[in-house]
Parts: C-alpha cells; sequence; structure tokens
C-alpha cells in the first residue's frame, strides 16, 4: 500500500516502473501524484536533451550544458495549482541559465475554459446542463462541485467583460431596444448595429418594466463606454413611453425614434374581434409595404377611418406614434432596409435563441446569477448571429437621417450625455 510519507517529488515514470504492484495500485488512485510523475518525466526528458543522462560520466568540459540545480515551479491541473521542480541548466559558454522551453511548453498549453464553457453552454441550450456538467467533470478530471465553482467564475469573468466592452471603435448607426421575460423577471436588452451591418450586442438591464429611469442609466453607461452619436443614430422600440422619454433626454436632437411595426400592428388588431383581425392585419401590413411615404400614411389614414367608426380603442390605437411608425418612410429608404429596421424583430430573433438556452432554468437564486448566465448567453449568441441584410444602404441611412437632423459632418469623437 502506499504509506503517508511517500511523496512525489522529482520521482518520476521510471522509478513508477520499479515500484511494487500494491504501490503502483495505490497511486492510481491519486491523479495528481500521477500527472506529477509524468510532468517529471517531461522535465527529465527535456534536460537529458540538453545534458544528456544523469549521472553518466563524461569529459570535464566536453558539454556546452550543464545541471544547475532546480527552481520552483507550478502547473495548474484540473482546480489544483500543483508544485512541480524545474531543472535549471547552465550555457558554460555564456556563464548563465538558459530558459528551460519543456517548462514554458507545458505552462503555455491553454486552460479548458473555452472548451467548458462551450460544453456548458451547450449542456444550457438543451435543457441538460446536469448532463453537461457531469460531461465536464469526467472530460477534465473536475468534481461536479468543482464545476459549480467553475462556471461560478468563468460566467463571472464573462459579465465583466460584456459589462465593460469599449464601444469606441464601433460607428454604430441604430440602436434596438425591446424587453424580455426570463422566468418571472424581465431584462431589457440594447442591440447596436454599426456601419458594416454587424449586430452588437451592447447591454442589459433588470427592469420590471421599461421605466425611464432604468434606461437612461443604461444609455448614459453606453455613452461612458464609448457610443459616438454625433451624427445621429436611428433607435428602433416599441411604443414604450420609458424608452422613448429615456432616448430623447439622453440625446436630444441627435436621434430619430422608428416604432415598431409589427408592435403597432398587433396591438391596433388586438381590440378587433377575432372574425376581423387577419383581414385589417393584412391591410395595415400593406400599407407599411409601401415605398413612399405619402402612398404609406394615406393607406393607413383611411384604415383610421373606418375603425373610428367600428371600434374606437383600435382608431385610437392606430394613430397613437403613426407618424414614428413610418420614420423610414420619410428618410426614403429601400424596402429591404425598412424590413430589419422598421421592427424590433432582431431583438425577437436573439430573444428566442436566450429562451433557447436558458429555457431550463425554472428559478433563479439571485439577480448576480441571472446576469452571469445571460451575459454567458449573450455572449455565446454574438458570435453566431449574422450581419444584416441590405447592409450597404446603411450609408444612405446616415447621410438621410442627418439631413433630416439637420446636422452637419460633425467627427468629433463623442458628446456628454444629456
Amino acid at each position: 500500500m502506499l504509506h503517508k510519507d511517500i511523496k512525489i517529488g522529482r520521482q518520476n515514470l521510471e522509478w513508477f516502473q520499479s515500484q511494487k504492484s500494491g504501490t503502483k495500485l495505490a497511486l492510481l488512485s491519486h491523479t495528481i501524484d500521477i500527472m506529477r510523475l509524468v510532468l517529471n518525466s517531461f522535465m527529465e526528458s527535456g534536460a537529458e536533451a540538453y545534458c544528456g543522462k544523469r549521472y553518466k560520466h563524461v569529459k570535464k568540459g566536453s558539454r556546452r550544458y550543464g545541471r544547475w540545480g532546480f527552481n520552483p515551479g507550478s502547473v495548474r491541473i484540473g482546480e489544483e495549482k500543483v508544485p512541480i521542480e524545474v531543472p535549471r541548466i547552465m550555457d558554460h559558454e555564456k556563464k548563465a541559465n538558459i530558459e528551460f522551453s519543456p517548462y514554458k511548453e507545458i505552462r503555455d498549453i491553454p486552460a479548458p475554459d473555452d472548451q467548458f464553457m462551450s460544453r456548458l453552454i451547450l449542456g444550457i441550450s438543451q435543457n441538460d446542463y446536469e448532463r453537461a456538467s457531469r460531461q465536464c467533470a469526467e472530460s477534465f478530471g473536475l468534481s461536479q462541485s468543482s464545476v459549480s465553482r467553475r462556471f461560478v467564475e468563468i460566467s463571472s469573468e464573462s459579465l465583466e467583460k460584456f459589462s465593460n466592452r469599449d464601444i469606441s471603435r464601433e460607428d454604430i448607426v441604430s440602436i434596438i431596444i425591446d424587453g424580455k421575460h426570463l422566468y418571472r423577471e424581465q431584462i431589457i436588452l440594447c442591440v447596436g448595429i454599426n456601419i458594416r451591418g454587424e449586430k452588437i450586442i451592447l447591454d442589459f438591464i433588470q427592469s420590471a418594466t421599461e421605466n425611464n429611469r432604468s434606461i437612461k442609466e443604461m444609455l448614459k453607461r453606453l455613452i461612458a463606454r464609448g457610443l459616438k452619436y454625433a451624427e445621429g443614430i436611428l433607435f428602433v422600440s416599441d411604443g414604450s413611453k420609458g424608452i422613448i422619454k429615456a432616448v430623447k433626454e439622453v440625446f436630444g436632437n441627435k436621434v430619430l425614434h422608428q416604432r415598431c411595426q409589427w408592435h403597432k400592428r398587433e396591438n391596433i388588431v388586438s381590440h378587433l374581434k377575432e372574425e376581423d383581425q387577419d383581414e385589417y392585419k393584412g391591410r395595415i401590413q400593406q400599407a407599411y409595404n409601401e415605398n413612399d411615404y405619402d402612398n404609406a400614411r394615406k393607406k393607413l389614414l383611411e384604415i383610421a377611418e373606418e375603425l373610428k367608426k367600428i371600434n374606437k380603442s383600435a382608431y385610437g390605437s392606430l394613430m397613437e406614434g403613426l407618424e414614428e411608425t413610418l420614420t423610414l418612410h420619410k428618410l426614403g429608404l429601400s424596402k429591404k432596409l425598412r424590413f430589419n429596421l422598421g421592427t424590433t424583430n432582431i431583438i425577437e430573433s436573439i430573444n428566442s435563441m436566450v429562451s433557447r438556452y436558458l429555457k431550463r432554468v425554472t428559478r433563479w437564486h439571485n439577480s448576480d446569477q441571472l446576469f452571469r448566465w445571460t451575459a454567458v448567453a449573450l455572449l455565446e449568441i454574438e458570435t453566431r448571429i449574422r450581419k444584416i441584410r441590405n447592409y450597404r444602404s446603411l450609408k444612405d441611412l446616415r447621410i438621410k437621417m442627418k439631413d433630416e437632423l439637420k446636422l452637419k459632418n460633425n467627427k468629433s469623437k463623442s458628446l456628454k450625455a444629456a
């Protein structure tokens, strides 16, 4: 049996082979000791490449390199930081110690964090966190409690990375804001579209409602992180008064607001009898499909006159914010670009992916868990989302937006929040 006083110091696999069967069997249950033996053998092979076999007699001065003791070192094995002794090699010609490359190679091996996180994310998306955590434990030699600790550690780092990303180099043309419910909690998600058509998940907050104060704080954080808006930004959102008020208070006359046509259409028809909903839904969508602003507005007003007679609630819903649903029509932008930025569907798509990742969650232990898990999911999702279609027209949007806002070619990096 393996006695408690047997400690693996500089012993290697040759030493292991020379031990009795009982000692070998006892050692096999000690993963860290076995790994230390393997590391020591690797170190000894590296030293032999420079200095030859230990204790082999050679003529004095015939070798350039010689052993010169050991330096303390360490290597992470699973959750453990294992101390090892690193051979020190003397270069007799230069009269200096050399950098021992085998040790550097071991230290440069990437930790399994990326694989670990990918497997856990996959488990979350497949609604099987328990199975994924078990597989991680088996793959990386960790206990499941260690997996949980590692997930907390890495997800905390992900949240920190997400919350503090520098966005000063991003030329943001449009920002979409919308809410998402995650098991009785609501998050408000903010996604930017840069001039290259790339979708960048900028920030999110936990908020019971889309209220002015919390949205305003989020927008100011974006400015602190480098968001530029001197050349104007198109904001896309539903009809939330809190979002609209916050956007106008923070960005003033540097912003245009596009009301989500999908939300507007659904709000209108929700007031109607079920047998009338499909007809008016189709007609409202046909109006929004018009390329010309005047034609689109005319068709919507014709529908409004009909609704005024049969359902005043539906009529009021259509008239409220009607002009803001036609912002992109006023700018004369193409139908393809209106399709992308005329609704909050970009966020709806991201929300759908968030749901797939976090659907298994039946209870948030605390707000920290909600934030950590959401940040992990969003960072993973961001690597998978594509550019918006017809993104080359975004340059046209920038020009027409500046004309509409009567902005000059201001090249200043950023403006302070109102």
